[in-house]
């Protein structure tokens, strides 16, 4: 089982070219799935019944995982049970007829324009860690881009001058502006804070650690959580916060909907749609609560 994992992710990697969380994500699911089985005596894919599959949705639900959870472990067995199948390594897909529990989509926690300027007015800007968060929160809500997509850009992917930077996902690349005052941050980074935090280290990204290493996305959620804190902002704040605000907040000033659904990378212009819609539903409750007649 584990030989068609890694041939499968080889194969999510060098063919399908997906994005590398999904890669990781699904090979850690299958993985998981494989132990289950093997638990069971199945050690070989062709072994696999749809009826050993839905015990283990069963499993995964008994242990009180999030339909969300449950849900990405189907899209997982999925993918690969098909995979193997058009490769002829099976005859038959045991995942056919798995179904996916319900789950609830929580509207997007959207940050206020005093709570960002409250965020960004946290790190210290007399010490080089401090130079380097302001940059990074400034280009995170600056751009949109995903945190995944912020820690893995590289120098190259700047361009200061012009004020932009370049996000790539396997052949894709898509173009994503930002403004003075995340230039004003970025140059402060570059001049004075990353040669220092690099420690005499090489290194092809724009952000590291404080050792010169490689920012990792817990990392940075750790950053990001201390100042929401400090900024007194008692939402549940995630580096995707910062996301959803810049999309928002785009659509609240005027911006058009095919702007920012190529900002963002979506695939899918309703995906964008939701922060229109989420701004409709806002004022509907503003319009009820206020109008004499509401």
């Amino acid at each position: 089982m584990l030989n068609a994992i890694h041939d499968y992710i080889s194969y999510l990697h060098n063919v399908r070219q997906v994005a590398y969380n999904t890669q990781i994500s699904y090979e850690r699911d299958l993985k998981k799935a494989s132990e289950y089985l093997q638990d069971l005596g199945i050690y070989e894919p062709e072994k696999v019944s749809a009826q050993d599959l839905k015990h283990y949705i069963e499993y995964l639900q008994s242990e009180k995982k999030s339909a969300a959870t449950v849900s990405r472990n189907m899209a997982a067995l999925r993918s690969f049970f098909q995979y193997l199948k058009e490769t002829n390594v099976i005859s038959t897909d045991p995942s056919v007829d798995l179904k996916p529990p319900k789950v609830e989509k929580k509207a997007p926690n959207i940050l206020s324009l005093e709570e960002i300027d409250r965020l960004l007015d946290q790190p210290d800007s007399h010490s080089f860690k401090g130079i380097r968060d302001r940059a990074m929160l400034e280009l995170l809500y600056a751009t949109g881009i995903r945190v995944s997509e912020l820690i893995h850009l590289k120098v190259s992917d700047l361009d200061i001058v012009r004020g932009y930077i370049v996000c790539r996902e396997g052949t894709k690349e898509r173009f994503v502006p930002f403004g003075e005052s995340t230039r004003s941050a970025l140059r402060l980074y570059l001049d004075h804070a990353r040669t220092v935090l690099l420690g005499g280290k090489s290194s092809d990204y724009l952000f590291t650690n404080c050792t010169g290493g490689t920012m990792s996305r817990q990392g940075f959620w750790k950053v990001l959580k201390g100042y929401a804190s400090a900024a007194g902002i008692s939402a549940d704040i995630t580096p995707h916060s910062l996301r959803h605000s810049f999309a928002a907040h785009l659509l609240q000033n005027g911006a058009d909907l095919k702007s920012v659904q190529t900002m963002l990378g979506h695939s899918d212009i309703s995906t964008t749609a939701m922060y229109r819609n989420l701004e409709m539903i806002k004022l509907k409750e503003v319009y009820t609560r206020n109008h004499p007649k509401g």
